[in-house]
């Protein structure tokens, strides 16, 4: 008796300790650096100019690169500007002398040869001052939108830990957000690091600079370089909660950097103080000095507030405020830009036409960013598809589909493509002339879970960069400003000028910034006081309000109105379901599916909600899945006809 005994406590012993080991493995390890940087260099800035000259603007500044060396994982310049003036800077995809760019894939870094020479970026930071001291994480071949890598491991987002950081210049995004402080500065170190160690602060040599001849130690603030042709700067900003900015598209040197899409690329950066992206722009941009203009013009794009799936409206009205505190009432303006795309932009339209055939239904913003993945992908494949038949790489699915895809392309389609462009670019124009800036959610929805089988759909691509792709097809300049979170996630707002209106962007964000951030959190506490009762009757008139522009096919407006009743009150599974149908009939699938298992988890007997995420399921491929929840509608209401022909029909297609 005593032996068994004894064996069950062996066995109860074993048990355990298998679930202790299975646990560890499956809870991700976050690194001390976040996952965000790859390895440690120098390039360190000429010497100071003699008095009377003034010095570098960049004194004192040091900068890491991302992806450019031996083993090939991220492609930008991360550069980590702080000391003196305490700031870090981060870039991304760009050539270093003596060095190989990995583009975030192992196989191009084994099959190319070092730089020769160093992008013109890179050595205009050096000598402006900064040093760079190493490189950060960027997705396969920079052409990922969710941050996610599969060769390496994916930078874990500091402002949203469960949540992926956003791409394609993950790293740099997450350097900055992780807010790395207390740094100290003794003797620089005059020699290339070659380590193949993971770059962290107390990991990097202390500095002496100059005549500082004691210890330093000062709070560092990061601003990070990244490519940025469809949203590599703008999205991962956002998903992080830190400044991004995409300038005009050529208004920053190319040289040096591994091309993506040459239409679209673009160099951005990443900052959490507006003081430091402006710094970082003047000696980017290389504009000359001028004064300091005020907008005339502040649009409000409406219609893109109320598409959101977290609370549009909060960040409009904080908006509002900040701007009417600043610089007046009288220069805000409110444009439903769904419609106003589609009297300036035609070409979309045909493209729709051309692309849907009648089967997908969708936003003018998704359409532009649909033509912009076509070009990203047609460009893409000039560049890169004679290296990826010879060397047979191993490339994330989301790019061979993609290269499958660009094969089929038309230079009809192409030219159509070309046209949106043209169009855009004019359109947006004649919006923000006279000093004009255009209000835009960075967004349309709060990043994927990390492991989120969402991110490898098109559906996902496109709608991630539904609203950054106003600026890349138009060739103007873009600012993401963090304003606080929602649900544990960061929310952002963008301002967007017109092509080459970089310097009058950076000067109106440093402006405006302290009152945003003012009217962010007041918007925040003062939805967190209001009075429950109130908020469930005017729920209902939102929601009834939603019916009505249901009936009237104006699906937009639908869906802005559910989600002001869902914002009022998030336990009723008909506003979820409604907004579904609503989603469906603007071939948002992803967030139908999203709606009706949200209304489904309220009420279990939501047969509309089943029925709803049926044929959402179904139009992402997910037919097994389509058929379980057409089965289950049965059960509730067996005599419902469209459960009964839609099951019939999957299960003779899919026996």
């Amino acid at each position: 008796m005593a032996s068994q005994a004894a064996n069950l406590w062996v066995l109860l012993g074993l048990g355990l300790a298998g679930i202790l080991i299975m646990t560890r493995k499956l809870k991700k390890v976050v690194k001390a650096d976040f996952g965000a940087f790859v390895e440690r260099l120098k390039l360190l800035p000429p010497p100071q100019p003699p008095p009377p000259k003034a010095p570098h603007p960049l004194t004192a500044l040091s900068f890491a690169i991302s992806d450019v060396c031996w083993d090939g994982e991220p492609n930008s310049c991360i550069i980590a500007i702080g000391v003196l003036s305490e700031i870090h800077l981060f870039i991304c995809g760009f050539d270093i002398d003596g060095f190989v760019a990995g583009f975030g894939n192992p196989d191009w870094a084994r099959t190319h040869e070092p730089a020769s020479q160093t992008s013109t970026v890179v050595s205009a930071l050096v000598e402006g001052g900064a040093t760079c001291t190493g490189r950060t994480v960027v997705d396969d071949m920079a052409f990922g939108v969710s941050g996610e890598q599969r060769h390496f491991d994916t930078p874990t987002n500091p402002a949203a830990p469960a949540w992926m950081p956003g791409g394609s210049s993950s790293g740099a995004a997450v350097a900055v957000a992780a807010n790395f402080v207390d740094f100290s500065l003794g003797k620089l170190v005059k020699t290339r690091c070659k380590e193949r160690a993971p770059w962290t602060l107390a990991s990097v040599p202390s500095f002496e600079y100059l005549n500082l001849q004691h210890l330093v130690v000062v709070e560092w603030q990061l601003i990070c370089l990244g490519t940025d042709a469809i949203g590599g700067v703008r999205v991962p900003a956002a998903y992080c909660g830190v400044l991004g900015f995409r300038p005009s598209h050529g208004t920053v040197a190319h040289t040096g950097i591994i091309p993506v899409s040459a239409s679209l690329d673009t160099v951005g950066w990443f900052a959490r103080e507006p003081s430091i992206l402006r710094r970082v722009g003047h000696v980017l941009l290389q504009v000359p000095f001028a004064a300091q203009r005020n907008p005339r013009n502040v649009v409000i794009a409406d219609d893109c507030f109320q598409s959101l799936s977290f609370p549009g409206d909060r960040v409009s009205q904080a908006v509002t405020k900040a701007v009417e505190k600043l610089f007046g009432r009288q220069i805000l303006r409110h444009e439903n830009l769904e419609a106003y795309l589609n009297s300036k932009v035609p070409s979309i339209k045909q493209f729709a036409a051309k692309k849907s055939n009648g089967e997908r239904k969708s936003s003018s913003t998704n359409l532009l960013a649909y033509a912009m993945h076509i070009l990203r992908r047609h460009e893409f494949k000039q560049n890169h598809l004679e290296w990826i038949n010879a060397a047979k790489p191993n490339l994330d699915p989301v790019i061979s589909a993609q290269m499958k895809g660009a094969l089929e392309i038309t230079d009809t389609t192409i030219d159509s493509c070309h046209a949106i462009r043209n169009e855009m670019r004019s359109a947006l124009n004649d919006l923000l002339k006279d000093d004009g800036i255009l209000v835009i959610p960075t967004v349309a929805e709060p990043p994927p879970k990390v492991g989120a089988k969402e991110i490898q759909s098109e559906d996902y691509q496109i709608r991630s960069c539904s609203f950054s792709s106003i600026a890349s097809m138009s060739g103007g300049c873009q600012v993401c400003v963090p304003m606080g979170f929602h649900d544990k996630c960061p929310i952002s707002v963008s301002f967007v000028a017109r092509q080459g209106g970089d310097r009058f962007l950076l000067d109106t964000i440093q402006t405006l910034y302290a009152s945003l951030q003012e009217q962010a959190e007041l918007a925040t506490k003062s939805s967190a006081s209001g009075n429950s009762s109130s908020k469930e009757t005017s729920a209902e008139m939102a929601k009834e309000k939603g019916n009505q522009a249901f009936k009237e096919k104006q699906w937009q407006k639908a869906i802005g109105f559910y989600t002001e009743a869902i914002k009022l009150n998030g336990n009723s599974a008909t506003y979820f379901s409604n907004r579904a149908a609503a989603q469906l009939e603007m071939g948002n699938f992803l967030q139908a599916e999203a709606d009706s298992s949200k209304a489904i988890d309220l009420d279990k007997k939501n047969v509309k909600a089943y029925l709803r995420r049926g044929t959402a399921r179904e139009m992402l491929g997910y037919y097994k899945e389509a058929i379980e929840d057409f089965r289950y509608a049965l059960v509730l209401e067996p005599t419902n006809k469209r459960a009964s022909q839609s099951a019939d029909r999957l299960k003779k297609l899919f026996p």
